[in-house]
């Protein structure tokens, strides 16, 4: 993944200063650190180069100006325009958890958790574990029902979780549970980089399985939270095999010390097995880590031994769970997570020897700030700008939705060079809005900018970009019964969804730009910060901007089990009939 060069670094030693006079030494990687929040209301175009100039490699096209007078728009902000890639932990500061990779030839390919979003499981490609671009998803929508439709409840911190990524006999394979259907799912595909997957559903819910291909050709899913257990397949893998192996298989539980291991990984290295799981402990460090068992039997007897516990200097949240992967050159890796704030959970990549049969993460035990890899492609689109300019109604592989969309009532050629979402449904809340369109957000520092044309709104309804999870920001337009328009800064009231304003002003023209600034972290070491707030402005030309008068708090919750989201949304709350359209959509990695 792209990594940037975090602006202001001065600034935030003298935010460090102010902070703590303790000056100890750590060694927590050099990219964590942020800006503080600006204290002036306004900016001028200057101030906001960062995020008003780019490139977007997908569309091809340069854009070199911005505001309301240019005749041509621009895409992405300056950062990710011109800096290298770099060799930084962690590896993607985005919301990339429960990580499982795989290598084949020189491709590095892995799985990561999405939940409630759709298209969902995405598949990332990368040439150096650095770089991580995404090629594909393994499944458009997971069911076509009322809950996976926000037609009746929902399925928020559900859906897809921890998949296991396998490649055998020339098969790609992709294998997790989903809760709120009670079944496991195995996916399969000859071609990774293309999202047309055959899908297999076992009539078991199976708990963070790892798909495991033996040497004799038998297939096992091992699965499940502290006690583990082993069930057989069909060699097709289309159903658990009547007569095959179904038992307990290993009791990761250690009186006293663990809370219920999970987060199962299976491999065979050197005529060994070999299992790594996570707990969180109750004694020592009290927090994530990573354990190994291993044993020279599949069903035999394993040993366990404690393989890494570290926190890289952030809280005291540990670095745990994800998978290992081997170079061409004979090098190891592990590549695990963080829980980090309102972020979401983190990839970090970690260097991995053998000693006596032993994984061997880290250097001396600890989390690298940086790794001793040349760097070989510049790709990076998990997350991007987006000037809707297509030709068909199928998005950039960046975006995803909140639950399954309403495909009948959202389109970017409508009006080319605009995302519209059209309202069909009444509804209370952006929580049970369809064709909520997002992306993640990154740390440390992140903002997202939109342009609304707010023509198409009725009385009744909201429009525009949301800081989304469960404790929600919401910087919007809403219609008042008269027909009125105002622009509103609201949060999440609490159980209901609803929204409570905290902040408005009239609005005073039909199109309003919109951005949300994230400060998610600040400080390296020892000091880093947990800061998680996000800021709103607005602005009627694109160069002078608002802020308002309301700060969100972000916070990582287990309602939606996942990061903050960037959001564009339109809903209404008392007739359907309307649209709302957005002419763009742009990121910058500055606070501007």
């Amino acid at each position: 993944m792209k990594k940037k060069i975090l602006i202001f670094f001065l600034f935030l030693i003298s935010i460090l200063a102010a902070c703590s006079k303790d000056t100890g030494s750590s060694i927590t990687a050099n990219r964590q650190s942020g800006q503080n929040q600006p204290q002036t209301q306004e900016q001028t175009a200057d101030e906001n180069d960062g995020l008003e100039a780019g490139y977007n490699e997908e569309q091809g096209e340069d854009k070199k100006t911005a505001g309301e007078g240019s005749d041509s728009r621009p895409t992405a902000d300056e950062g990710r325009s011109y800096m290298s890639p770099s060799n930084a932990n962690p590896m993607i500061w985005a919301d990339v958890p429960d990580m499982d990779i795989i290598r084949v030839d020189n491709y590095y390919y892995m799985v990561s958790t999405t939940m409630h979003m759709t298209p969902g499981a995405p598949i990332m490609r990368s040439e150096d574990l650095l770089n991580w671009e995404t090629v594909s998803y393994v499944y458009d929508i997971l069911e076509d029902d009322p809950l996976h439709n926000l037609q009746t409840g929902n399925m928020y911190g559900k859906g897809q979780w921890a998949a296991s990524l396998k490649y055998h006999d020339g098969v790609f394979y992709v294998c997790f549970g989903a809760l709120e259907t009670g079944k496991t799912y195995i996916f399969r595909t000859t071609n990774i980089e293309e999202s047309f997957w055959e899908r297999t559903e076992l009539p078991a819910y199976c708990h963070d399985p790892a798909l495991f291909f033996d040497d004799d050709g038998r297939v096992y899913i091992i699965y499940g939270a502290g006690q583990l257990y082993i069930r057989e397949l069909k060699e097709d893998l289309s159903d658990f095999k009547p007569d095959g192996i179904n038992q307990k298989f290993v009791d990761t539980r250690m009186e006293g010390k663990t809370a219920n291991p999970e987060g199962c990984h299976m491999y065979k290295i050197n005529d060994r097995y070999y299992f790594f799981v996570i707990d969180w402990a109750n004694v020592d460090t009290y927090r994530r880590r990573q354990w190994c068992f291993r044993s020279p039997s599949l069903l035999g007897e394993y040993e366990a031994k404690l393989v890494f516990d570290d926190n890289f200097g952030f809280q005291n949240n540990g670095i745990a769970q994800g998978g290992i992967v081997d170079t061409p050159e004979g090098d190891w890796y592990a590549f695990l997570f963080q829980d980090h704030g309102a972020v979401g959970r983190i990839p970090m990549l970690l260097p991995m020897v053998w000693e006596d049969g032993w994984p061997v993460i880290g250097v001396d035990g600890r989390t690298p700030e940086t790794l001793d890899i040349e760097p070989k492609a510049e790709k990076d689109n998990i997350v991007t700008s987006d000037e809707f300019d297509y030709t068909e109604n199928k998005l950039h592989l960046a975006w995803q939705w909140n639950h399954n969309p309403d495909n009948s009532s959202w389109s970017v050629t409508e009006r080319p060079g605009y995302f519209r979402i059209r309202s069909n449904s009444v509804v209370p809340n952006i929580f049970r809005a369809r064709n909520t369109l997002t992306q993640r957000t990154e740390g440390p520092v992140f903002a997202s900018i939109t342009k609304l044309d707010t023509r198409g709104l009725n009385p009744g309804d909201y429009a525009g970009i949301a800081a989304f999870s469960f404790h929600y920001g919401m910087l919007a337009v809403k219609v008042e019964e008269d027909g009125s328009k105002k622009i509103i800064v609201a949060f999440n009231e609490g159980e209901s969804g609803n929204p409570v304003e905290q902040a408005s002003f009239p609005l005073e023209q039909d199109e309003v730009y919109l951005k949300i600034k994230y400060l998610f972290n600040a400080g390296k070491g020892n000091k880093l910060m947990a800061i998680d707030n996000a800021d709103f402005e607005y602005s009627y030309d694109g160069v002078s901007w608002q802020k308002m008068d309301a700060t969100l708090k972000m916070q990582y919750t287990l309602d939606h089990f996942m990061g903050y989201r960037s959001a564009m949304f339109y809903y209404s709350t008392k007739s359907p009939g309307g649209y709302a359209d957005f002419d763009f959509y742009r990121i910058a990695y500055s606070l501007k």
